[in-house]
């Protein structure tokens, strides 16, 4: 379980990202974070992980408390949470499978780092990832080779394979077409639940994060003000999250949306 307390965050420039945000997330849960542009939700997935040091407030992973630990401790816990980027982070030149192992590299020594030489059983896992993911084939292609959602397929397989207990997903469908985007999103929903993978998705399309959530947190000027189920994205709700707009359109869509997928 991951869990926040009071976490505030205050940059140099005096601008206030978070503000005493309190939320837990349980093991298996699939919560989208909601909110118009500067809203605080990349800043809270990066307290999270502590690329960014919070100014108030304490983070847990379980028992361990991410926001006391030194250097060392840190880049352990690192190993339980699992990072999926909006750019992908993909080292171009690298072949796929070359990606996805990268995520081990912190169970690895120094020369097997160097030369990225991995145990069979991590190749061997990677293999069975990609398999599942729909990339088998494109294990040897360099990265610069691939389509964006295969790219954010390999950012996927690479989180997995560090075993985590959260994943920290960074609007995953910024930069695909609808239909990738879906196909990703659904793919993360089903991964987490074989998994029982708890994970946070920063995501800016409403439709997506009533679809493929369980649980939707929104945030406006670093505090929360919804925390529910999907179908609690009234267009009141919204109004409050984002401002004044046709939201029963939004909410019609994807009522249409998920009757078709049923159907």
């Amino acid at each position: 379980m991951l869990r926040l307390e009071n976490v505030s965050k205050r940059y140099k420039t005096g601008d206030l990202a978070l503000s005493n945000v309190t939320l837990e997330v349980p093991g298996g849960q699939v919560m989208a974070l909601i909110g118009p542009s500067g809203a605080g939700k990349s800043t809270l997935i990066r307290c999270v992980n502590r690329l960014v040091a919070t100014t108030d407030g304490k983070i847990f992973l379980g028992d361990t408390e991410i926001t006391s630990l030194s250097s060392r401790e840190l880049r352990k816990a690192r190993r339980r949470m699992g990072m999926i980027f909006q750019e992908y982070a993909l080292v171009e030149r690298l072949t796929v499978m070359e990606n996805v192992l990268s995520g081990r590299l912190g169970y690895v020594n120094f020369w097997q780092s160097f030369f990225r030489r991995f145990p069979k059983e991590y190749v061997q896992e990677a293999y069975r990832l990609l398999n599942r993911v729909g990339l088998m084939q494109m294990a040897d292609k360099r990265a610069d080779e691939l389509s964006g959602g295969q790219r954010q397929r390999v950012g996927i397989c690479r989180a997995l394979i560090q075993h985590p207990e959260l994943l920290l997903v960074d609007e995953p469908t910024a930069s695909l077409d609808p239909k990738t985007s879906r196909q990703i999103m659904r793919l993360i929903k089903e991964l987490c639940a074989e998994r029982d993978l708890a994970a946070i998705i920063n995501i800016h399309d409403v439709q997506l994060a009533q679809m493929y959530s369980q649980r939707v947190v929104g945030l406006k000027l670093g505090e929360i003000v919804f925390d529910g189920p999907p179908d609690g994205l009234k267009p009141n709700v919204l109004t409050e999250i984002y401002g004044e707009e046709d939201w029963e359109s939004t909410i019609k869509a994807v009522d249409d949306d998920e009757t078709g997928e049923n159907t």
